[in-house]
């Protein structure tokens, strides 16, 4: 059976696992052309450049590309390409890619995208990943690649209901492998996948033999002292992250049902929306994410979120993180960086007396940084994760495995060797 992008259907049983194919309908093209065509700009003001948001001149400029130039059906054929999937786990769609390697003895792996991501985050890796020996690479470390949407992302809509945050997620991919057979196997994430594959680490410690992360957050706890230890490098990242604009975050975190009438009613909207933070997180030029990204690859990325009508759904993820958080226990001060000024200061000073001892996961862990755009600091990592490997690069941003699939997929084989 092959779902289309928009009529699903319902899923009878909730074990099926079922052929997925990406299939637009061509009104729905033809309907985003006059959207752009219709566009209502707005005015701006002169001479601020990037400062306050994307610049029309820039905006107006991708668009027209995206109207005109963009090949939505040559992006559709190539994500067609990779074996796809459905099923239903705990009430919620779940959509995935499978590649399955050549090689008899690949290590099965999942691989989590985050936001403003998807699924094709990973296009650039998948063959130097589950097929080295026709990249001209050691054969013996090979990947039967898994690569899902996150609830409420893409194909896994619509979103079910209320409560998807990163351990139900983590519940259902672990559930997710079942089906599929694996019963050991690696957890790759970034960004929302570097929070819900630590905790596919927690939840089956005995099944998931490594976490591989990357635009990993870490977080202080108000124990005493704990800033003592940080060296100058590891104090800036966290005097960034106390400086990091979150608007976004607010947003998504507090009103994405309003958020939702916008950005889905509106492709320029979901454009600028998406297109500010690749321009922000990449390491690319001022203002020219597609430099890191390429232009086709991240119009792709949009375009998804755009045909699927899920920049609401997508962002309940962070509803879940934010205001679901109880800011009064310790678990809501993990995120103090999040909750405002006054949280921040209390967990950034010289030490609050107290604190409190998270969990700390018992599953290898490697973590891959972007010494350009990443805010890790290792003590506060290697606190709450069993941290066996710690790789810094001068090059590649938050989307790492996008804006460097070679070195990515190099960074994930030699963990999973070492593991070996």
């Amino acid at each position: 059976m092959t779902d289309t992008v928009l009529n699903l259907g319902p899923m009878e049983h909730h074990d099926d696992i079922r052929p997925f194919r990406i299939d637009v309908p061509q009104a729905d093209l033809e309907d985003l052309s006059r959207r752009l065509t219709d566009t209502r700009w707005p005015d701006e003001l002169p001479d601020v450049g990037w400062s306050r948001g994307i610049p029309v001149d820039s905006l107006r400029e991708l668009a027209e590309y995206w109207r005109t130039g963009f090949d939505w059906r040559a992006q559709e054929a190539e994500l067609n390409a990779h074996p796809q999937f459905t099923t239903e786990i705990d009430g919620q769609r779940i959509h995935f890619v499978h590649v399955r390697s050549p090689e008899p003895e690949a290590v099965p792996l999942l691989l989590i995208h985050g936001w403003p991501s998807s699924f094709t985050e990973f296009l650039g890796a998948i063959g130097p990943l589950s097929d080295p020996r026709s990249h001209g690479l050691d054969p013996e470390r090979a990947f039967d690649l898994v690569i899902p949407s996150l609830p409420g992302y893409g194909f896994s809509t619509p979103l079910s209901e209320p409560g998807w945050n990163a351990e139900r997620i983590a519940q259902a991919f672990v559930e997710l492998m079942t089906r599929l057979g694996y019963e050991r196997y690696g957890v790759q994430g970034g960004d929302i996948g570097a929070m819900v594959a630590p905790e596919m680490g927690r939840l089956e410690p005995e099944r998931v033999i490594g976490v591989h992360v990357n635009a990993l957050l870490t977080f202080p706890t108000g124990a005493e002292g704990e800033m003592e230890g940080l060296d100058e490098a590891e104090r800036q990242r966290w005097r960034d992250m106390q400086a990091f604009n979150d608007g976004y975050l607010q947003i998504q975190g507090k009103s994405p049902q309003t958020l939702a009438y916008a950005l889905v009613d509106s492709p320029v909207g979901q454009l600028a929306w998406i297109v500010e933070k690749f321009a922000a997180w990449t390491d690319a030029p001022p203002g020219r994410p597609e430099e890191a990204l390429g232009r086709d690859r991240m119009l792709a990325d949009v375009s998804l979120y755009w045909f699927t009508g899920t920049a609401g759904s997508a962002a309940q993820y962070y509803y879940e993180f934010v205001t679901a958080a109880d800011w009064s226990t310790e678990e809501g001060s993990t995120v103090a960086w999040e909750a405002g000024e006054r949280d921040a200061e209390s967990a950034g000073g010289d030490g609050a007396e107290g604190g409190w001892e998270p969990e700390r996961g018992t599953v290898p862990t490697g973590v891959l940084v972007s010494k350009l755009q990443d805010v890790a600091i290792r003590p506060w990592a290697e606190r709450d994760h069993h941290i066996v490997r710690w790789t810094e690069y001068e090059r590649g941003g938050h989307f790492f495995a996008a804006e460097q699939p070679e070195l990515f997929a190099a960074d994930v084989r030699d963990f999973f060797a070492e593991l070996k």
